[in-house]
């Protein structure tokens, strides 16, 4: 065959899942207006887990500060198993192999291989090229600390601030098996804190404390690129943070200097005066506070604990007025709850994870709900994440993107046709959610 023919029929073969996508039944109840828009903005990405690239990924385990491989099994989404057959689609799009899930151990040698070609391929770019491969031009990274491949601009930073909360012995509110695995690592990162600044021991007073960690490490982080700090609260406790007083406060703290055995009652006050003295401060530093807002993995996360009405309190107190707050993953399934909290004006939130999760035209319910409401507040997320060796953090980065531009395509081209706005506002609030709305909340330039 001439060489020029094979060159043609490797690029067609190449595009298909491109096509795949634009072919689709959901893909042809989108405007092609609209879709031309969604298809073609690169997106910033708020929330995701992306790892290093070659030759740190192999080692990295900074992508969260508390995995979620070791937890007690839970029953898995449809798109989190081994059978997924959307997996596909990724696996062709990002290194051009032809494999149907589940895979055999000879097919997961081939994917495996095929990803070790590519790895092999972009070297330290290899990061980026998962980005381009899904139209992302930024990815706000939620890790521990960046590294090899993961740096500005495509990648910022957004570390995890938990283990502040926590300077004193855990063992009493470690009440379920996650939360007793999740409390050592959280240790883990706190000691990371303390040698950071040269502390060998707690501080003696809370004042002291706040003054030789909490603050510096906030200065810290935003220096070093940091746009949010995130919170995994949930998985560790319930999200009714509330305002005790500062004389209740030291006084736990005082007990704990002391030695003394902290009550989960006392523990909470300590917990939640010093959230409220981190987010006061990231007002300050112009740094927003992510949250953990969806029904989250193992048997024994708490979902009635993740509700976002739990969040109101804090959303309503006037010392936390500068201070932003995204809810990442958009609250499921507390999703019309969620989106009744857009009416707060320092409160977001994103459909990562939902993106990965939940089929188009479901997502694109609620989405269109809250575009109709606070359009200004809704932000495009995919929460990529190494959840296996077949739907590595690649994988969903690539379908919760394509998943989610079509969710979003399905909700403006329900809202045009139902004459609720026009085609040019519907450009405008793809745009909007796929970029400008990020791009405001950390100022990011355009």
């Amino acid at each position: 065959m001439h060489s020029r023919a094979i060159t043609l029929l490797l690029t067609l073969a190449f595009a298909l899942p491109t096509l795949a996508q634009q072919q689709s039944s959901v893909s042809r109840d989108i405007d092609p207006a609209i879709s031309r828009v969604i298809t073609t903005t690169p997106a910033i990405d708020n929330h995701a887990h992306p790892m290093l690239s070659p030759p740190d990924d192999a080692a990295d385990r900074n992508f969260d500060a508390l995995p979620v491989d070791n937890m007690a099994p839970e029953t898995d989404p449809v798109a989190w198993r081994a059978d997924w057959p959307a997996q596909h689609d990724a696996w062709r799009a990002l290194y051009a192999v032809d494999l149907q899930a589940p895979l055999t151990p000879a097919a997961q040698q081939q994917l495996d291989a095929a990803r070790a070609r590519v790895k092999a391929r972009e070297g330290a770019h290899y990061s980026q090229y998962i980005l381009d491969k899904a139209n992302i031009g930024t990815m706000v990274a939620n890790r521990v600390s960046m590294g090899t491949g993961v740096q500005p601009p495509r990648f910022r930073w957004v570390p995890y601030d938990d283990a502040l909360l926590f300077p004193f012995d855990t063992s009493a509110i470690a009440d379920t098996p996650d939360r007793a695995q999740f409390f050592p690592l959280e240790a883990k990162v706190f000691a990371a804190y303390m040698k950071r600044f040269g502390l060998t021991k707690l501080p003696p007073t809370l004042t002291d404390y706040i003054f030789s960690l909490v603050l510096p490490t906030l200065a810290y982080q935003k220096s070093g690129g940091a746009v949010a700090i995130k919170f995994e609260l949930a998985y560790l406790r319930l999200l009714d943070i509330g305002k005790p007083t500062r004389e209740q406060a030291t006084a736990v703290y005082a007990k704990g200097i002391a030695g003394a055995s902290l009550s989960p009652a006392d523990y909470k006050l300590l917990q939640d005066y010093l959230f409220h003295d981190i987010a006061r401060e990231c007002g300050v530093l112009g740094l927003a506070i992510h949250f953990h807002g969806m029904s989250g993995g193992g048997r024994y996360f708490s979902i009635a604990g993740v509700n976002p009405l739990n969040l109101e309190p804090l959303l309503n107190d006037a010392s936390l007025k500068d201070t932003n707050f995204v809810l990442l993953h958009g609250g499921w399934p507390f999703v019309h709850e969620a989106g009744a909290m857009l009416q707060k004006p320092n409160f977001y939130l994103d459909i990562s994870q939902q993106a990965l999760s939940i089929p188009a035209r479901t997502l694109s319910t609620w989405l269109r709900e809250w575009l109709e409401l606070y359009p200004e507040k809704v932000l495009f997320g995919t929460d990529g994440y190494p959840f296996s060796s077949t739907l590595g953090w690649e994988e969903s980065t690539w379908l919760a993107a394509r998943n989610a531009r079509e969710a979003l395509g399905l909700a403006l081209t329900g809202m045009q046709r139902d004459g609720e706005i026009t085609s040019a506002r519907a450009a405008q609030l793809a745009h909007m959610v796929l970029h400008d709305n990020a791009a405001a909340l950390y100022h990011l330039n355009p």
